[in-house]
């Protein structure tokens, strides 16, 4: 079956209740990662999480059914949680269901992927597995989902507030929920003792901001900005900003060049554009010269072929973990420069 995302959130219980194999895809790998995380909390018994890799299993694509198999090393119940790129996992997949024997659920996280990937097109039809595809938020909309977020927790957050919490949040759902739930715990809010927030405690407790936070270094990489970058990643080891957040960053706000390049299409009326998004509330007024430059550069197959490359250097991060910050400064010094490139011409 299938699910927009517009109606997931008030049918994720059903979803894990009836589904077996959960295909979360579309350019928002934050929130397909959210939908992962609130399908393990709705499953009868999510029990001990096995994790493995998607290249892993396209060299392996027998090892995902072997595993939904076996039984856990306490005896109790389990899920397999997979990170995948695009349809890495097809053969696996197809191999779990032919398989006999109960099986556990399997939630997988495909960056790159869509609907109309053939592993979406191999479970869309079964009644046992479901296939959701997910799109970066704007900023009016993930200011709601902050306050849903809230409510959830017992914390009441206003309309400026909220928006103060996405922005800093790069708009990333799973970071706006880390900064909830910090919230929460400071005013000693819950759903029975709902509390509500105000600027102060979020100043006592909130993450760093875009301007002081990991937005420059984003911006600074992909406006082809050589020169400041190196003091921008040199900020980043002094403040302890954790380099996946960054890579996450970058993830966004190359999902939303996507989207406004989509719009786009082919006219050159970047500045009527970003206007017009400005107005509706889809994009921040700080945001806007930022845009404007990187529409100028990040457009057709380049901005196909930063989409792919950013996707696998966060794969590569989460893989070599110790090594993350290095790992960053060498693709964003390389984005830069080329990006630096483009502009000069």
């Amino acid at each position: 079956m299938k699910a927009t995302q517009r109606d997931f959130p008030a049918a994720a219980g059903k979803f894990a209740r009836q589904c077996s194999v959960f295909f979360l895809c579309g350019p928002d790998e934050a929130g397909a990662s959210a939908a992962a995380e609130a399908i393990c909390a709705a499953l009868p018994e999510p029990g001990e999480r096995v994790e493995l890799p998607g290249p892993e299993l396209k060299r392996d694509p027998v090892l995902l059914g072997d595993e939904a198999r076996s039984s856990s090393l306490f005896g109790g119940a389990r899920h397999i949680f997979v990170r995948a790129s695009g349809d890495e996992v097809l053969d696996a997949v197809g191999n779990y269901f032919l398989g006999s024997g109960a099986a556990c659920p399997v939630l997988i996280v495909a960056s790159g992927a869509t609907d109309k990937s053939r592993t979406a097109k191999l479970l869309e039809k079964r009644a046992d597995a479901l296939v959701a595809m997910f799109y970066p938020p704007d900023l009016r909309s993930m200011t709601g989902t902050v306050r849903s977020l809230g409510d959830a927790a017992g914390v009441k957050i206003g309309g400026e507030l909220a928006e103060r919490i996405a922005r800093a949040s790069s708009l990333d759902q799973r970071l706006a929920q880390s900064e909830v739930a910090k919230l929460a715990l400071y005013l000693d809010a819950s759903p029975a003792s709902p509390r509500t927030a105000d600027f102060a405690a979020w100043d006592a407790i909130g993450a760093a901001t875009e301007e002081d936070g990991f937005m420059p270094i984003v911006n600074a990489a992909l406006s082809g900005q050589v020169k400041r970058l190196p003091a921008e990643l040199a900020r980043m080891r002094e403040l302890g900003i954790n380099a996946v957040a960054i890579v996450l960053a970058v993830e966004r706000r190359t999902a939303q060049l996507a989207q406004l390049a989509a719009k786009l299409g082919r006219s050159n009326d970047i500045g009527g554009l970003i206007d017009a998004e400005k107005a509706a509330r889809r994009i921040f007024w700080k945001d806007e010269r930022d845009l404007r430059d990187q529409l100028r550069i990040w457009r057709g197959k380049r901005l196909d072929r930063l989409v792919v490359r950013v996707t696998a250097l966060h794969r590569t991060m989460l893989g070599n973990s110790q090594s993350a910050e290095l790992l960053l400064a060498q693709d964003l010094a390389e984005i830069a420069g080329f990006a630096a490139s483009v502009g000069s011409r």
